[in-house]
């Protein structure tokens, strides 16, 4: 599929059927115009969207919202406007902050490697992280993920991603459809 920089405007970017970690693609929309969806994908920097033509979209209504509340150190999730769960979370350090905006859930992965600083699992988004350390290999995707270190959890340590526990993070990714929005405020 072909994104575009406005409705009927010039192409932007193509677009596999499937992301880069495989998972079906689901794209955020935040807008409608003229028979033009705007929406969001990782592929685009953090505030961007690129236009799609509705009649190539198949739409669906998504009843799942996430809200991260980053003064706060939590996340909801909410069905239908409904908290359904809350609980704390990691979040960015003042040196690598967690983005602020609206985002879409593109992937849900199952990690298999015990030791990795994933946890069992990642919620990864639509979002990039915007001041990673250099030198750093785990990529700029934003995500929420499972972590190892419970003693972070509820504190302001991450390179910008949120960090929950195995539980939490095992009932997002079996719950939370992909093209669910995010919005995380301070």
């Amino acid at each position: 599929m072909t994104l575009y920089r406005s409705p009927g405007g010039r192409p932007r970017i193509r677009l596999a059927a499937r992301t880069p970690w495989k998972s079906p693609r689901v794209l955020g929309v935040l807008r409608h115009r003229r028979g033009w969806l705007a929406v969001q994908a990782s592929e685009l920097r953090n505030g961007e969207v690129g236009w799609l033509p509705a009649g190539q979209a198949q739409l669906d209504c998504v009843q799942w919202s996430l809200h991260a509340d980053l003064s706060k150190r939590r996340l909801s999730g909410r069905r239908d406007g409904r908290i359904v769960r809350m609980y704390s979370v990691a979040v960015g350090s003042p040196e690598h902050p967690t983005p602020l905006g609206r985002f879409s859930v593109t992937d849900k992965l199952r990690v298999i490697d015990g030791a990795s600083p994933y946890g069992c699992c990642v919620l990864a988004l639509s979002g990039h992280q915007v001041r990673l350390p250099a030198g750093w290999p785990g990529g700029d995707r934003l995500a929420v993920h499972a972590t190892n270190d419970l003693s972070s959890i509820g504190r302001p340590v991450s390179f910008g991603c949120m960090r929950t526990d195995s539980r939490r993070a095992r009932w997002l990714i079996e719950t939370i459809p992909l093209g669910t929005p995010i919005f995380i405020r301070s």
